[in-house]
């Protein structure tokens, strides 16, 4: 057999026993888990300082030919006979990727909603992996469980504030007009308005986890990301409908992430009713009319707070206003713009929110949390009931009648790795406050940018930023410009920039979610930019030159 140990990977003789000298450092948990761990972790952080060194930018120079022939060449035999010792393997290997890798901590790495995770973040998912908890039944993970449910519970009532207030009310939910939605959310975030749960937080008994996976108040479930959380949005949706004999219909606008889409397809939905967005955001009379034209069918109407292309909000307030005179539920995919709701400041653009009956959000976009950390919140947990399965291995009857919660419907995976933990150790390390602090200099920066960009000559900014996306393009530029200055600055491993394409035209996309991104950094991409349009723009005349 061959044993793992600290030094690498040792023969041993045929037949011998496990648990000998050359298995110490074979395993990251238990009590010598820590001793194996360091020196290897010592030899991870040396690679990762190595690769960054080695880039020296936002990404690798040389295109997807060169960076697979760099990786190719480090990684060798990807199952060799005889292994090459774990120092080795992790040098060459995490070098090679640490490399070659778009690193979003670099300021020039804005293409997409991917972010810097915190350090702290990191440090506690090298935990989660060592103690590898599956948060799939109690057994697996006992504390994991419990901190889950907590962090779980507490982003909920983020969400969903009333949701768990002593002044809610049953009928609130389905009440309110377009008015009294707008009112209750003031721009500073204060609560005053109700909601459907009549179940209180007090802190007692009465709301504590019901056995059945299922919560007396605001609760969430942890998924992968927006995509996952979208589908549950659906999938309950569905159930609802069913259950009332129907079948229920999406409706979206145009500015949608497609994951609705998918979602509306993998659960053997009709194509979502898909509504106009000319201005980028879904708008109430738009949405009145197409669902005037279901004649009262089952609806779900998906709400998008921070959109893929732009970070626009749609008006949520009015758009719960609209569906809820229709009967209509709502879903609202706060995937980008959820953490808004850190910051007393800024919580007020995400108005209406709190009246959605579910909302998507993640901590991988503007949370700063390793992927993946995505979130499924509603303002009831009995919500989550649909859910439910039995499989007698994780959540026998008699086990769970004996007081072993059940976790089994707490997602739609069964194997999950602990998630929650990084995410409970930020929120602990930096609390509400310091979170808003991270998301508010995330947003000014991306002010500062679209600022720099309107004040260019040459650059035409697409609109002031709704959250941390800047949008622009080069005056009087095609889109063969705008996609081969990007591919440009690619290929150079000088800049990360997105492409957005909107109003019949391509458009270069910033996406900012780097807290620490300086004025200079802004300035400095704004150059290059320039650089790059004023060369390609001089080489397009040069080659008609040539051809005159």
């Amino acid at each position: 057999m061959s044993a793992f140990t600290v030094d690498g990977l040792h023969e041993t003789a045929p037949g011998a026993e496990a648990g000998g000298e050359a298995d110490v450092g074979l395993l990251a948990g238990g009590g010598g888990g820590p001793a194996a761990l360091r020196p290897l972790l010592g030899t991870v952080l040396a690679a990762l300082e190595r690769g960054a060194v080695e880039r020296g930018g936002p990404l690798p120079a040389g295109g997807p030919r060169e960076v697979s022939w760099r990786v190719r060449a480090a990684a060798g035999a990807v199952l060799p006979e005889v292994g090459a010792g774990a120092g080795a393997a992790l040098d060459a290997l995490v070098g090679a990727v640490a490399a070659g890798a778009a690193d979003p901590a670099e300021p020039l790495c804005a293409a997409h909603l991917h972010c810097p995770p915190l350090a702290v973040a990191a440090a506690a998912d090298v935990a989660a992996s060592a103690l590898n908890p599956s948060m799939d039944s109690w057994d697996q993970a006992p504390a994991a469980s419990t901190l889950e449910a907590m962090v779980c519970r507490e982003l909920a009532r983020l969400v969903f504030p009333a949701a768990d207030g002593a002044e809610a009310d049953a009928g609130a939910r389905s009440g309110p007009g377009t008015d009294a939605l707008a009112h209750t959310d003031s721009a500073a975030g204060t609560n005053t308005g109700t909601a459907a749960n009549t179940d209180t937080d007090t802190g007692t008994a009465a709301n504590t986890n019901t056995g059945t996976g299922t919560y007396a108040g605001a609760d969430a479930l942890v998924t992968s990301g927006g995509t996952e959380a979208n589908q549950l949005g659906l999938l309950l949706a569905r159930q609802a409908a069913r259950a009332a004999g129907g079948e229920v219909r999406v409706v979206c606008g145009a500015n949608a992430h497609h994951s609705v889409h998918r979602s509306a397809w993998l659960l053997g939905l009709a194509p979502p009713l898909v509504v106009p967005t000319p201005r980028g955001v879904l708008e109430p009379a738009a949405l009145e009319a197409a669902l005037d034209g279901l004649e009262g069918a089952p609806a779900l109407v998906v709400a998008t707070a921070g959109t893929t292309d732009t970070g626009d909000v749609d008006p949520l307030a009015e758009l719960v206003g609209v569906a809820r005179g229709h009967g209509a539920r709502v879903h609202v995919d706060a995937a980008y713009g959820g953490p808004l709701l850190f910051s007393e400041r800024l919580r007020g653009r995400l108005a209406g929110l709190r009246w959605a009956d579910s909302v998507s959000f993640d901590l991988h976009k503007l949370g700063w949390q390793p992927v993946a950390a995505g979130f499924f919140a509603v303002p009831d947990g009995a919500a989550l009931r649909p859910l439910e399965h039995c499989a007698d291995y994780l959540n026998a009857g008699d086990d769970t009648e004996a007081g072993l919660p059940d976790l089994l419907g707490r997602s739609l995976r069964t194997t999950r790795r602990p998630d929650v933990l990084k995410v409970a150790v930020s929120l602990r390390a930096l609390g509400r406050a310091g979170m808003a602090r991270l998301v508010e200099r995330t947003c000014a920066a991306a002010v500062q940018l679209a600022e720099l960009v309107a004040g260019t000559v040459g650059f035409e900014l697409y609109a002031r930023p709704a959250l941390s996306t800047v949008v622009f393009r080069p005056v009087g530029g095609d889109d063969a410009l705008v996609a081969g200055v990007r591919r440009r600055l690619l290929e150079r491993g000088q800049a990360v920039l997105g492409r957005a394409s909107l109003g019949g035209g391509l458009w270069w996309k910033v996406t900012l979610l780097n807290p620490l991104v300086a004025p200079s950094d802004l300035a400095a991409l704004v150059k290059l930019v320039e650089e790059a349009v004023e060369e390609a723009v001089a080489e397009e005349a040069a080659v008609e030159g040539a051809d005159a």
